[in-house]
Parts: C-alpha cells; structure tokens; sequence
C-alpha cells in the first residue's frame, strides 16, 4: 500500500495586520495561498503542506500543543499566550512597541509599579513581564480604548501598543520606562521537538524572500585599475562576480548590496569611474 505523504500543518493569521502581508510572504516563497478569506484550510500537495488560517492570538496555543507544526504570529502573542511554542524566525513586517503610560507624576520606572493597578489587552505578557522583575502589581485584561481606563477610575497605568503616542497624549497620558517588548510577526514551532525536513525547507524558503527584500543586485562596469577599490565599496555577501570586458582595461562586477543603501553605492562607484550602473531587484534566493 502506498504510503501517505507526509504534510507540513501550518498556521497563518486569518485577519488583521498580520494576515495579508503573511501571505504575501508564503507567496513569494512559492507556497499558494487561499483566494476567498472564508476557506480555513488549503492544501498545497506540491510542497506538502496545510496551512489552517486561524486567530493571530490562537496560532501559538494550537502549535505549543502540538496540533500544528508551525505558525505565523506575532511575538506579543506568542508571548501573551504563555505557550510551549518558540520563534524560530523573525519575519521583519507588523512591527510594534509595547511600553508603559500613565498620567504624569504617576510613574517613572519599573520600580514604580509595585501594587498598582495595571490595565492591558496582553495580560500574559504584562505579567511575564513584571515577574520576571520581581515586581507585584494588579494586571486587569481590557478589551478596547484601554486608555480610558485611567479616566474612569479602573487602573493607574496602562500598558499597550504605542506608535507616535498621539493617542496616548490626547487622553493626557505619558510612556515611561523602557519598552516592555518590540514585536514583529515571527514563524514559531513546539519547544522540545526536532524540525522536519518541510519545515526546514520553509524557513530557508522565507529567509530567501528576506534577504529578496533587504537586498537588490549591482552591476557596474570599472576600469580595473579601480577594481580593487570598487570592490571595497561593495564587498557583497561573498564576494562580487568580475568578468573581464570586450573594452580593454575595464571589468564588470555583479554584486549583492542593501537596498536601503545603494544609491550612495551607486554615488560611491560613479566617483571612482565607474559607468553603466544598474540596480536589479532580487524574487527570490538562497544563501
């Protein structure tokens, strides 16, 4: 009798920030992704994998349990759960910072906040937090405008996501302390277990599509008695690859640089004679 394939059964984030850009992701790694937002499992018999489109805040329950294998989540959540589940890889998209506010006067430290009242949407976290401090405090889990809270009498300090803290001045609070976490989507597995080989596949598939956006490809032309020093200015992750020109007295050079970085790479070679400058965007790679 044939033996069934083995499927690879992964998490995505089924709304909210999380969930377009994780497909996204899966798609430039090469994985399908569901077309109509009510299917709630897909099959991708291909690449042998399911992927079952859950709660963000659910994902890392379903795999520290060993339901799942893996799955997209942020790392609020994961922390937020509490779960036997472990970031194997940061995704870089959905950033956020997690700090501390209150009404000025209030609190201006960690220490602070010994026996005080804290209201938050990520109770978990909060108190992970603060016991990993040592600190005693009375966490209270709100869903919503949390930062009416204070307001209203229900606690002294919040604890929340804060971006430009506009919201946060408006309702005559301020964030103290350091950030209690900075967050971003992560891929997460079950603590304790060895990876399956699908699952490898997928986190060297997603880190391509990483290094595909951070990275875009160079090539230039330079008389070679500047070669040296071009390839100073952009060594590449291992080295570029020099090819000889028709021209006599000059190379070309294609090279991987950041793309944050390369039109001061391209002002950098144009200074030294290079010519012929061209930037390529990367779809995919390996590493």
């Amino acid at each position: 009798m044939e033996r069934r394939q083995t499927m690879l059964r992964v998490a995505v984030p089924n709304k909210g920030t999380l969930a377009e850009p994780a497909a996204e992701m899966l798609r430039e790694a090469g994985y399908r992704q569901r077309k109509e937002s009510r299917e709630l499992i897909l099959i991708d018999a291909e690449n042998s994998i399911e992927f079952y489109y859950l709660r963000p805040k659910d994902i890392a329950v379903y795999v520290g349990e060993g339901t799942l294998d893996a799955g997209i989540t942020g790392r609020d959540h994961l922390v937020d759960s509490g779960a036997p589940a472990q970031e194997i890889l940061a995704l870089g998209f959905a950033a956020s910072t997690f700090r501390f506010a209150a009404r000025p006067g209030t609190a201006s430290s960690v220490a602070d906040l010994e026996g005080v009242r804290i209201a938050t949407k990520y109770d978990g976290l909060v108190r992970k937090y603060l016991a990993d401090r040592g600190i005693t405090a009375h966490v209270i889990r709100l869903e919503g405008a949390i930062e009416t809270s204070i307001a209203l009498g229900v606690a002294d300090v919040i604890a929340d996501v804060v971006e430009t803290g506009s919201t946060l001045r408006g309702a005559g609070l301020e964030v103290f302390g350091e950030p209690i976490l900075r967050s971003e989507a992560v891929l997460v597995k079950r603590n304790g277990v060895a990876d399956p080989a699908e699952l490898e596949l997928l986190v060297r598939r997603l880190e391509g599509v990483l290094v595909a956006r951070d990275y875009v490809l160079m090539d230039y032309d330079i008389r070679t008695e500047q070669l040296e020093a071009a390839v100073a200015v952009t060594p590449g992750l291992e080295g570029p690859t020099v090819s000889p020109l028709h021209r006599e007295g000059w190379a070309a050079v294609r090279v991987m640089v950041p793309r944050n970085d390369a039109q001061r790479l391209m002002d950098a070679l144009w200074d030294l004679g290079a010519r012929a400058i061209l930037v390529t965007d990367i779809h995919a790679c390996r590493l």
